[in-house]
């Protein structure tokens, strides 16, 4: 006997009365509170063998919820009441109930791969098997998860029929019918021989068998490559994809269906028949057995749903202490990408974030907010107990040390600023066609940015925390984690996260201005930064990759009232240009610099030593400079009147005083300053250094400054290679005739 179906639906963590679920969830342990409501902690699937229900009863996420006007409405139109028998009472329209079939697949699936993930040891989940098809007693179903099932359950425990059907197929296609030859077509004699130019074999010119196998197989590569499904497809045959397929789907696979249908016969085969027509007709009936009551529950679905968006944006790899912190606390999801403030790729920074599984319209409390602020502040000290401590006998120390290399440095030890440490919430809505499309935006809640500050205008501080809050489509990250395609993951993920940075730069953009500073030739800038310490702090990071090279950020606001007069008393020593966050500042410097000589009228009359190098020579000076900030003079071997080797200075008058170095190719050129007091050196002791020639024993050697440069934007190409003429020698000139006017 078959049973009417009655489909049910339950939304999770909503307040039923007790006597509308009583019989849906009749073995699941709901308990009803002592003002006679039941709300079900539970997300998933699981048939009812009550009799009095007979059916499948699916428990729905609550991002189906939003709050209007005081009450939980599904869709925001309906009281989840309303839909828990969509047989008996639907008010859905055709696209819901469409989308409510689907997306159950969706949660199912997303449930099934959670749970196969050893990654997440759990007890939450609550699994029994699905029950098999077409044996014993049955009910009826058109739920469209119950047809993806029970296709794929046929095809894993059909094998032997399909390699039965497929050998028949082929058995004896080349054999001659001589019955249907010599009856159908003409003979030339010769002889007493008969010659049929035309026999017949026993190919059939259309397979039925053949043609619902492929339709069979082609259902089966869809939800594989659709919905996730792991099946095997042991066939040639040639499969029904793309364009086509739609096709199917818009109508064409029933009508094919029915057109095939009056040609089978065996109950196997109808059974096979009856699935692929259900797939394209989800109203259609379809039999599936409930000897036993089956389902697949996750109990805190929240677990799961953190779960999918670690996956979606996490770090796996992330050293001790950092997400599973000392003090008990654990971080939701944590990678290393990118920094705010740099614009080097390979500067990376953690990111801290905190996912929300919360009923549409909730707003982040404020005890979210300062756990996350919380976080950020362990993550600082972890990063300064690893670099501050490096003669720590500390095992976990040095091991993320040795295993965490790119760990990066928060604090900047020449200016005493503290990166800033993106920190960002997520929580999930549903998208209001109800689309699957991929939608990552600031959440549109009133308050969408958090701060936490112990100082005003001092964003490089570590008492200076921000928050952004994103919503992402949760009908698309729940399909893609469904999915399980490692390539569709990571290229979310790689979008997704550089969207985020984006974000949190816009966000500082609109509360901060943001600078880049050089200091002037004639300026010690570390000196600098000492003697105005409390001026700056706070304000100044270096983020570039070079302690040259400052960002500084004022609020604009303008909370001391002093940003101007500190901009003012900086140039006086810096150049200081508008630089975005996380801009190269350099091509923003130079432009400033060749336009201001100002600042060299001190260092005009100081010497200057200039040299040739060519080609690679050239190109390989500045990571000499780097490795060994040092300059060779060679001294020459000549011969004296007794026809004996000595060395020979012949240095131009003036020569130790020497400020500069300009190293060239005679089209372009370095810059470096040179410390005062030269001293002599064997050649074996600066054999990595830039020298003037090589192989010489005895060498007048400089020691180059390392933190200060001149733009070389600044001198005067033309008069660098008159200069120099057609020789290699170095040679020794005022400053001020190789600088433009």
């Amino acid at each position: 006997m078959i049973d009417k179906l009655i489909m049910r639906i339950i939304i999770e963590e909503h307040k039923y009365a007790a006597a509308d679920v009583k019989d849906v969830l009749k073995g699941i342990d709901a308990l009803e509170n002592v003002e006679g409501y039941v709300s079900v902690n539970y997300v998933g699937y699981f048939y009812n063998t009550d009799k009095d229900v007979r059916d499948c009863v699916f428990i729905l996420p609550k991002v189906l919820l939003e709050d209007v006007d005081g009450k939980e409405l599904v869709f925001g139109k309906y009281a989840p009441e309303e839909i828990i028998n969509l047989d008996a009472h639907n008010p859905l329209t055709q696209p819901e109930k469409d989308f409510i079939y689907e997306f159950a697949v969706w949660i199912y699936r997303s449930i099934v791969v959670f749970h196969n993930d050893k990654r997440n040891q759990t007890s939450i989940v609550y699994h029994k098997k699905i029950a098999e098809v077409g044996k014993g007693g049955r009910h009826l179903s058109n739920t469209f998860l119950d047809i993806l099932l029970s296709l794929v359950q046929f095809n894993k425990e059909n094998q032997n029929f399909f390699f039965f059907v497929l050998r028949n197929l082929h058995a004896g296609f080349n054999k001659i019918n001589w019955t249907r030859t010599i009856a159908t077509t003409d003979a030339i004699v010769q002889g007493k021989d008969a010659i049929y130019l035309r026999p017949v074999n026993k190919k059939r010119q259309i397979n039925f068998d053949e043609e619902l196998l492929v339709i069979f197989f082609s259902i089966l590569n869809y939800i594989s490559e659709h919905y996730g499904f792991p099946v095997t497809i042991n066939c040639n045959f040639q499969l029904i994809t793309g364009k086509q397929f739609k096709t199917y789907l818009n109508g064409m696979g029933k009508v094919r269906l029915r057109q095939i249908k009056y040609k089978y016969f065996s109950d196997k085969v109808l059974q096979l028949w009856d699935l692929c027509y259900a797939f394209f007709d989800t109203a259609r009936q379809v039999y599936v057995s409930t000897e036993q009551k089956e389902y697949l529950l996750v109990k805190n679905f929240n677990i799961v749903f953190e779960a999918i968006i670690d996956e979606l944006v996490g770090d796996r790899n992330i050293p001790a202490g950092l997400k599973e912190q000392d003090d008990g606390k654990r971080i939701d999801h944590m990678y290393s990408y990118q920094g705010l403030t740099t614009h080097d790729e390979d500067k990376p920074i953690y990111y801290i974030g905190d996912s929300k599984y919360y009923k549409r319209g909730n707003q982040v409390g404020k005890e979210s907010v300062y756990k996350q602020f919380t976080y950020a502040r362990n993550v600082i000290q972890w990063n300064l107990n690893l670099f501050m401590n490096d003669d720590r006998d500390d095992e976990e120390l040095q091991y993320d040390k040795k295993n965490f290399g790119n760990i990066p440095k928060l604090r900047d030890d020449v200016t005493e600023g503290y990166n800033v440490i993106p920190n960002f919430f997520i929580s999930a809505k549903l998208n209001k066609d109800l689309s699957y499309k991929d939608e990552v935006e600031v959440t549109d809640k009133k308050k969408t940015h958090f701060e936490n500050t112990h100082f005003d205008n001092r964003l490089f501080d570590r008492d200076t925390l921000l928050i952004c809050h994103y919503d992402v489509n949760f009908l698309y990250v729940i399909s893609l984690y469904a999915r399980n395609n490692s390539l569709q993951k990571d290229a979310w993920k790689k979008n997704v996260r550089e969207k985020f940075r984006s974000e949190i730069q816009r966000m500082l953009t609109e509360k901060y201005s943001f600078y880049a500073m050089q200091a002037h030739p004639n300026v010690d800038a570390k000196a600098y930064l000492k003697e105005h310490f409390q001026q700056t702090l706070g304000k100044i990071y270096t983020p570039f990759g070079t302690d040259e090279v400052f960002s500084l950020a004022l609020d604009k606001q303008d909370p001391e009232g002093n940003n101007e007069a500190l901009l003012a008393e900086l140039r006086k020593h810096f150049y200081v240009v508008d630089n975005g966050i996380g801009k190269n500042p350099q091509p923003a410097i130079a432009r400033v610099v060749s336009n201001d000589t100002t600042n060299y009228v001190e260092v005009k009359d100081v010497k200057c030593i200039v040299i040739n190098k060519e080609g690679q020579s050239f190109i390989n000076t500045k990571e000499q400079v780097k490795n060994n900030p040092r300059f060779g003079i060679a001294i020459q071997n000549e011969v004296n009147e007794k026809g004996g080797k000595q060395n020979v200075l012949h240095l131009d008058e003036g020569i130790t005083t020497a400020g500069y170095l300009i190293i060239t190719n005679k089209r372009e050129c370095d810059v470096y300053l040179l410390e005062a007091g030269p001293i002599f050196l064997m050649g074996n002791a600066i054999e990595t250094a830039v020298t003037t020639k090589k192989g010489a024993m005895v060498y007048l050697v400089y020691k180059i400054d390392p933190g200060t440069s001149f733009p070389s934007q600044l001198v005067d190409m033309d008069a660098i290679r008159k200069l120099l003429g057609a020789g290699h020698e170095p040679k020794l000139v005022n400053f001020k005739d190789v600088i433009k006017d």
